[in-house]
């Protein structure tokens, strides 16, 4: 299984596989034909809630992480964690994310429990 993890804002790459868009708002300043995305999956991506009060502090980020992992196991969000790993099972798939510091973003946290799992 490979999964890979990039910014919606960086050049689509003929290796990127299957590119899935795992924020829950669309990126500013991205048309849809720029991003040429495969799907957009914000059924994943963390709640309204767990997102600002983490706001990418990386002191916070072990935190977010375990809190996000709680709520994947919500049955939305894990079945949208099932379709990713089905999809990287079949194909790469690169997670796209607008944030700046993708070692600190949700869609490393959805790489790691993809590959581990």
């Amino acid at each position: 299984m490979t999964v890979r993890v990039a910014r919606i804002y960086d050049e689509p790459s003929p290796s990127d596989g299957t590119r899935v868009l795992v924020d829950r708002l669309w990126p500013r300043g991205v048309s849809k034909a720029r991003a040429a995305l495969d799907e957009w999956c914000r059924d994943v991506a963390p709640s309204t809630e767990l997102r600002t009060w983490y706001a990418h502090d990386p002191a916070k980020f072990a935190e977010f992480t375990r809190r996000y992992h709680t709520e994947l196991t919500d049955p939305e969000r894990a079945a949208a964690l099932a379709h990713l790993a089905a999809l990287a099972t079949a194909d790469r798939v690169t997670l796209l994310t607008a944030t700046k510091q993708l070692s600190l973003s949700a869609a490393t946290v959805l790489s790691d429990e993809l590959t581990t799992h």
